[in-house]
């Protein structure tokens, strides 16, 4: 993989080069703390926030489960944060899909932003 980087990197030109390091590809925290900007920033805001919630929840209910004397009390302890805690899982993994659109959405317009240059260019399509 990284002969086949450097292939490319060769096969480049100096304009082509200054696009890729201007739109190189985010890590993960960079695109995981850009979904709290925007204009969709508010909803993954919120879905964190009742995510952040189900967890405190669930813990709790976890250390009253683990202090329960009665089988009946441990049960609902139990079942209630083992639910609250698959909740918050499910939210938490929620914010893969937007954040995995932005990924995509940014290399689309690192191909446009390619094909603009070559069609401007003297000689270009």
């Amino acid at each position: 993989m990284e002969k086949l980087d450097a292939m490319i990197q060769d096969a480049l030109s100096a304009e082509d080069r200054e696009i890729l390091a201007a739109t190189e590809e985010l890590g993960f925290f960079s695109l995981a703390f850009g979904l709290f900007r925007g204009k969709a920033a508010w909803v993954n805001w919120i879905v964190m926030l009742a995510q952040g919630a189900f967890f405190v929840v669930a813990v709790w209910c976890a250390v009253r489960f683990f202090a329960a004397t009665d089988v009946l009390l441990a049960l609902k302890w139990g079942i209630s944060g083992a639910v609250l805690l698959l909740a918050a899982l499910s939210m938490k993994l929620s914010l893969m899909v937007p954040m995995q659109a932005n990924r995509l959405m940014r290399e689309i317009k690192r191909v446009e932003l390619m094909l603009a240059v070559r069609a401007d260019a003297p000689g270009g399509p």
